[in-house]
């Protein structure tokens, strides 16, 4: 009798050891913030560059605050487009038309008839005009059936010769006093321009992170057979997407319009790079199915940053290009090595 119980309270060696329960920082929900964390950390790094190399100017308090909105203001058009392209590469696409959906929205928009409308009529030409372009190019992707590669490059090449026929290979100026005032207009001490990125930004991490229409991106990116499977109409779905991309380029259109108080067929030039280099640099997967706005944004903060830097030790853009493809390179070569595993290797290795 007493064997028998000493039997039943000893343990079995077999019996499996309870798991050890993995800290938050380690689990993949907290990657997003480990790598805006880490862009916030180049930042930073930026400033400190800044200062050692030009602290005359960090040391006047009034210069740094206007540089800050400088940087931002920069930064405010590529960030709206920015956001465009994030839901269309989580959702599994890529938009190399970007660049050249605002060229034509912002030439169309500032034609002498359509100024003649004034300004809700220049607004209104460059959202339609862009939107209209953007659903061109998901009708062709989803329902023509071509690569989104294939679809956008021949969007990029048409949407230039059509400006560049609109404008007649001229600049077109802005009369319009509203529009114009878009870049010089301050509320409450803070740009417009600013103002108008930070609205898109909070429009576009609502979207993506509480609507469906977000999980539905998110599903079709990381999987369309079975987002189809699910019931997700996915080819009306990336229709949506790319006209999204769209809408963002006619407001960009817009805001670099009323910068340079004109437009040309040239203007917004290697935005489509610009814009898949800070999504990438965000921890967006150009594979699609993952990705964050909030990370996209500083992505794009990063890019401006290096720009201002350059600009104010008087570099040359070469150099900076440079830099700017070093850059890239890293983050792809960091997604693919996976900063989860690089986490759980050093957690091993402390445990």
């Amino acid at each position: 009798m007493t064997d028998t119980v000493v039997a039943q309270q000893t343990p079995s060696p077999e019996a499996p050891k309870p798991e050890r329960r993995q800290s938050w920082w380690k689990s993949d929900s907290a990657e997003p913030v480990r790598r805006n964390l880490g862009l916030v950390g180049v930042l930073v790094v930026l400033v400190i560059i800044g200062i050692v190399t030009r602290p005359e100017l960090y040391g006047d308090a009034t210069w740094v605050r206007n540089n800050i909105f400088t940087i931002l203001q920069q930064a405010s058009a590529i960030g709206v487009v920015t956001v465009g392209m994030t839901f269309v590469i989580i959702g599994g696409g890529i938009d190399l038309s970007v660049g050249a959906i605002i060229a034509v929205a912002g030439v169309w928009s500032t034609t002498l008839a359509t100024q003649s409308y004034g300004a809700g009529g220049m607004i209104f030409t460059a959202i339609v005009v862009g939107v209209a372009v953007g659903l061109i190019n998901g009708v062709l992707i989803s329902y023509g059936r071509l690569v989104p590669f294939i679809a956008t490059l021949a969007m990029m090449v048409a949407a230039r010769g059509l400006a560049a026929q609109i404008s007649g290979k001229q600049t077109q100026v802005s009369t319009n006093s509203t529009i114009n005032g878009i870049a010089t207009t301050k509320i409450l001490g803070i740009p417009l321009l600013v103002i108008i990125l930070g609205l898109v930004v909070a429009a576009g991490w609502v979207l993506l992170n509480r609507t469906t229409f977000g999980r539905r991106t998110v599903a079709i990116g990381g999987n369309p057979e079975a987002a189809r499977l699910a019931g997700i109409n996915v080819k009306l779905h990336t229709v949506f997407l790319y006209a999204l991309s769209g809408l963002c380029c006619g407001i960009a259109a817009l805001m670099l319009t009323s910068q340079a108080t004109s437009a040309q067929a040239a203007m917004a030039n290697l935005y489509e790079l610009d814009a898949i280099a800070a999504a990438i640099i965000g921890g967006t997967l150009l594979s699609g199915g993952r990705g964050t706005i909030i990370g996209a944004l500083f992505g794009v903060l990063v890019f401006s940053t290096i720009t201002n830097l350059f600009a104010i030790n008087n570099l040359s853009t070469e150099v900076q290009n440079m830099v700017k493809g070093g850059i890239i390179v890293a983050a792809v070569l960091v997604q693919q090595f996976r900063y989860k595993s690089l986490s759980n290797l050093l957690g091993r290795k402390t445990s």
